[in-house]
């Protein structure tokens, strides 16, 4: 018997996925320990009780997919904001080579993932859901692509592509602290601290990045402040819904946030050329109504899983997932850690690959954080792997997944 949920309440659940997931990750050290956002927990635990009404009763909860489609749209146009081409001088060697090992990464999970899926004799579409949509996408990118795959034919991408970010959050976080500790230890690249010096350095220095600056602002110039990034924000949507219908024109497959990243990406660099992007655009209000659209998406994309659709894909999804995570553990061992120096920098700096690699940025930063408060401080690992996660990663990704999914139609 189905049900289905009109627009408002279909905001509503995900407003009470969310705050169920914020009580869980302020009471559960595990979703604390390895970064689990909100959203996922909440949502989670929503799309569990709507498996046991469909496995129980036979009711199929149905949501209106319009404010999930919009909170998408928002998130990835402020990305496009946040990518700022000037700061690759500022990141030098190591940000570039970083650059170059995450792209390889990303190219290597969608050939790893679609290879799996054709030997088992699954559509290549099943190794998309698998591969660098939700391993270097995370949650995120999982949304934004799987209506995408849904239209190529994949049935319950979503449920696919959700399910393998919430392993990637878990694997990533696994992977990145050992790893990092086994190449110190090693090459005894540095000794463990016991001062408190070590935190207070990584507190003044996390909290200094550019992209993080806080303000002291009034009510009304906070007002205004936010006013604008929401008229830039949509702005951007709307001239990027007219690149979207000239590039769909070329016959080539993008998602439908396409268009508008790439818009608020020129939008924020021609500003930047003018030496004035930072302040004339506002990106502390961009970042954070992005991050408030995230949170909704995710609760509503996590809540209106389908996760009956996963019984049939478990053991093949098992075999990509643990292959991922394998690959990614070699590669950062024997691939990155040379490539970025074989010092102490470059072990952090794996720590971090193993985050966002699998999982996500928060995921880099805990990853980093635990390795640099048992030895030393780091300071390139924490300037290059947030300007990585930040701005360029999803557009790297999202451009390579196009590319594939080309390929493979």
């Amino acid at each position: 018997m189905p049900i289905s949920l009109d627009l408002y309440q279909t905001a509503g659940v995900g407003v009470v996925a969310l705050l169920l997931g914020f009580l869980f990750t302020r009471s559960i050290p595990f979703l604390k320990r390895y970064c689990i956002p909100a959203p996922v927990s909440g949502g989670l635990l929503v799309s569990l009780l709507t498996l046991a009404l469909h496995a129980l009763a036979g009711v199929e909860i149905n949501f209106d997919g319009t404010i999930k489609d919009v909170c998408m749209m928002l998130f990835f146009t402020s990305v496009g904001f946040q990518s700022n081409l000037r700061s690759l001088r500022q990141g030098g060697r190591p940000l570039i080579v970083m650059l170059v090992l995450v792209t390889v990464l990303i190219a290597v999970q969608n050939l790893l993932s679609t290879g799996i899926a054709r030997w088992m004799g699954l559509s290549p579409l099943v190794g998309m859901a698998a591969g660098s949509i939700p391993m270097c996408g995370g949650h995120g990118t999982a949304g934004g692509f799987s209506p995408l795959l849904e239209e190529m034919g994949l049935q319950g991408a979503a449920s696919i592509t959700m399910a393998c970010a919430t392993f990637g959050l878990v694997a990533g976080s696994l992977i990145g602290g050992p790893l990092a500790e086994r190449l110190i230890r090693r090459y005894r690249l540095a000794d463990e601290s016991h001062s408190t010096d070590v935190i207070e350095g990584m507190e003044s220095n996390t909290a200094s990045p550019d992209f993080k600056e806080q303000r002291s602002l009034s009510e009304e110039k906070n007002y205004r402040g936010y006013a604008k990034a929401v008229f830039i924000l949509v702005l951007a949507m709307a001239l990027g819904s007219c690149l979207s219908a000239l590039l769909k024109r070329t016959g080539i497959t993008f998602p439908t946030y396409f268009g508008s990243l790439i818009c608020a990406c020129l939008i924020r660099n021609l500003c930047e050329g003018f030496g004035k992007g930072r302040d004339l655009l506002g990106m502390d209000k961009i970042v954070s109504l992005g991050n408030i659209c995230l949170s909704l998406f995710l609760g509503i994309a996590m809540a209106s899983l389908k996760l009956w659709e996963l019984a049939s894909l478990v053991l093949p999804l098992c075999v990509i997932l643990l292959a991922q995570a394998l690959v990614l553990a070699l590669y950062a061992r024997f691939v990155a850690f040379p490539a970025l120096g074989r010092d102490y920098d470059a072990a952090v700096l794996v720590s971090g690959l193993c985050g966002f690699g699998l999982g996500a940025t928060p995921n880099a930063m805990a990853n980093m954080s635990a390795v640099c408060f048992k030895y030393r401080y780091a300071t390139v690992p924490f300037i290059i792997v947030p300007i990585v996660g930040a701005m360029f990663v999803d557009l790297i990704n999202t451009g390579m997944i196009t590319l594939f999914l080309n390929l493979i139609r």
